[in-house]
């Protein structure tokens, strides 16, 4: 009636369950544990660093292109003032 197979499987999974947590909580393991916060948290140091660069140089990127515009429109309004003038003064000669 009482099955043995599940009744070992129950008492492997207890004791596989007890050393697990006696293994997961050891100094060692604790030891793991730091060393991996510690490289993640440097990991997380340099990638802040190279998004604050990135930005920094979007930002330039970005003032450099609003100057080229700007440029470009006083260029193109100096054109079209001269065109109106040299229109103007073919009218008068006329």
């Amino acid at each position: 009636m009482v099955d043995i197979k599940k009744i070992a499987l129950f008492a492997a999974g207890t004791l596989f369950g007890s050393a697990g947590f006696k293994l997961l909580s050891s100094s060692d393991a604790k030891k793991v544990y730091t060393q991996t916060t510690a490289a993640v948290l440097r990991m997380k140091d340099s990638t802040m660093e190279t998004v604050s660069k990135v930005q920094e140089q979007a930002g330039d990127i970005l003032e450099d292109a609003k100057a080229i515009n700007e440029a470009r429109a006083a260029k193109a309004e100096a054109e079209v003032i001269e065109d109106a003038a040299k229109a103007e003064t073919a009218e008068t000669n006329e």
